[in-house]
């Protein structure tokens, strides 16, 4: 593994000093490329322009329209975090504009993915509204070519609200809103679709403000925001300072009390505090609980808990989607330990994996397939059985290896291989026929050949460096608990040298640890290595983050340890 400590733009760190910002905080920011105090700010006045939205305005007319000819409304939605909450904005955003809306979430077992043809049928019947003059897609719309067409058929206008990457042929809706379109002029392309349709109310509001629509106060949308925060972390997206802000409302009403009670349910059921919630708690407590819904059972159990407006229904919901987790938990630890051993045997040359067993459950290979890229630093597809003839897949990816793109050259190179794909830079799905499979797997490692930068698959380590005995504190812990980190805006992650005092492991599998640090060798700092639970020497350089722990009422630093380093390098270029 490289190892390597995060370059500072010390003229940037000198001026966010200058500003008022704490040294240590101001040296963590510029690394990370914030130049200017305003850059660090994220109050929801720096929110970019809704307007910078292509086809935004048109959007917001014809959403406009339609409630004032009280014609119904369908969302339909994606199956993950990001679509479940998307849709309990836009169904809760709408009703407060006056709106008949309903919701639709595809059944990833039985209809697919996206507005699919199976699913225009079944809005057309939809059982509390009936047909609707309108479907509005949410986290999906932007492939469903064929969808579309079939809602047209039906008599049903479509209006596309995406983040995904389009392909070739856009569908034939009246209105699509998608940052990542030709032409559109959003800077934040990496905005997930919870924020796509958010930013649609907001215009939305705009609209029906200047015709005069409301009577007395106009809604306010500040209450979705904690909705927005979650699916944004959650799909695990870049955290662009747009995105930021975005996550920062939400938690700020979240640590308020304010939040929606499926949000304060999913919290109780995860044992976590409201009060001190973080990004980290959204993507690792709460999102996997309602994806768990999607990928075993009905979204809609997890749609209904966001938008339940009793506490008490919504903990039942949400208890129900924690015992799904569990499950989830359970067949991925089997699958995860099946696809390791199919992959014992893997050339240390390869470039990319394929790996698929028959019985695997498709709803859970999305989470093998990263379990297997972070084993082996490759790109991996993991494919599970739709049926008997077709596979489904799920592939996670490393930087420097655009997936999509890399689908895109495999379907370009052998027509007709593929019968769907789609997705990210780092996460896409496909569907294919099973006896493709041997020749999609060698396809697959020349396509990652051919776009790959070849550095990509040495796996490096960037740390913000040593930290003085000092600036291990709970002033410090607070400094970086202030700030939003994620996808793109890495957490701080700290390395010095160390010598271990006291080592004892727990339950079977953590080490509990005593440290002295080499720059303050009297101080005495708990710390905790997860999964790890090999003995560490005497001295060692670790990698680490700081973590605040309570004991009986008391609050104290520890330090959470990442890696063992055998040693520190230069600066990274």
């Amino acid at each position: 593994m490289k190892l390597h400590t995060r370059t500072v733009n010390y003229l940037a760190q000198q001026r966010l000093v200058q500003a008022g910002l704490p040294p240590l905080l101001a040296r963590l920011l510029a690394a990370r490329g914030i130049t200017c105090f305003d850059d660090a700010r994220l109050e929801l006045t720096g929110m970019l322009a809704p307007n910078l939205l292509k086809g935004m305005d048109a959007a917001a007319r014809l959403l406009s329209d339609t409630i004032d000819r009280n014609e119904p409304i369908v969302v339909v939605g994606d199956y993950d975090c990001d679509g479940a909450t998307a849709i309990a904005v836009a169904v809760l955003g709408l009703r407060a504009m006056g709106a008949r809306v309903d919701y639709l979430v595809p059944n990833r077992f039985e209809n697919g993915y996206g507005l699919t043809p199976e699913v225009a049928d079944l809005a057309a019947a939809h059982p509390r509204l009936g047909r609707p003059a309108l479907l509005v897609t949410v986290d999906n719309g932007i492939a469903s070519v064929t969808g579309v067409d079939r809602a047209h058929e039906l008599g049903m206008k479509v209006l596309v609200t995406d983040h995904h990457l389009p392909g070739a042929q856009l569908p034939s809706a009246e209105v699509i809103v998608n940052p990542n379109q030709a032409d559109c002029r959003f800077p934040s392309k990496c905005i997930a679709g919870v924020g796509v349709i958010f930013y649609l109310l907001t215009a939305l509001r705009a609209h029906r403000r200047e015709l005069g629509r409301f009577e007395g106060r106009e809604p306010s949308l500040g209450p979705l925001l904690d909705l927005v925060a979650l699916g944004t972390v959650a799909d695990v997206v870049p955290l662009d300072r747009n995105n930021r802000i975005l996550v920062s409302a939400g938690l700020r009403r979240m640590r308020a009390g304010c939040c929606r009670p499926g949000i304060s349910a999913l919290l109780q059921v995860a044992r976590r505090s409201a009060r001190s919630i973080s990004a980290a708690d959204l993507g690792f407590a709460i999102g996997p609980r309602l994806n768990a819904a999607g990928r075993l059972s009905d979204m809609s159990i997890g749609v209904e808990c966001l938008l339940a407006e009793d506490f008490g229904r919504a903990l039942e919901l949400a208890e129900q989607l924690d015992g799904i987790n569990s499950e989830r938990r359970a067949i991925e630890e089997t699958m995860r330990e099946q696809a390791v051993n199919l992959l014992c045997d893997v050339k240390p040359d390869r470039l990319a994996l394929v790996v698929h067993d028959a019985g695997w459950h498709h709803g859970v290979i999305g989470l093998v397939a990263s379990r297997i890229k972070d084993l082996h630093h490759r790109p991996c597809i993991a494919l599970a059985p739709e049926n008997e003839e077709i596979l489904r897949g799920s592939g996670r990816s490393i930087p420097g290896v655009h997936l999509r793109d890399v689908l895109d050259l495999v379907e370009k190179r052998n027509p007709g291989m593929l019968l769907k794909f789609g997705g990210h830079a780092m996460a896409a799905g496909l569907s294919m026929r099973r006896r493709d499979l041997a020749a999609f797997e060698a396809a697959f490692e020349d396509a990652v050949a051919k776009l790959a930068d070849p550095e990509s698959f040495s796996p490096s380590l960037i740390t913000d460096g040593p930290l003085e005995g000092a600036e291990m504190s709970l002033e410090i812990i607070e400094q970086i608990d202030s700030q939003i980190w994620g996808q793109g805006f890495a957490q701080p992650l700290f390395s010095g040298r160390f010598t271990i005092l006291s080592q004892r492991l727990i339950k079977d599998r953590h080490m509990k640890l005593e440290l002295a640090p080499e720059s303050e060798p009297r101080q005495r700092l708990k710390a905790i290595f997860f999964g790890r639970a090999q003995a560490l020497p005497r001295q060692a350089v670790l990698a680490y983050r700081l973590q605040r722990e309570e004991y009986q009422g008391l609050a104290g630093v520890c330090l959470q340890v990442e890696h063992v380093l055998s040693e520190l390098t230069a600066p990274a270029a």
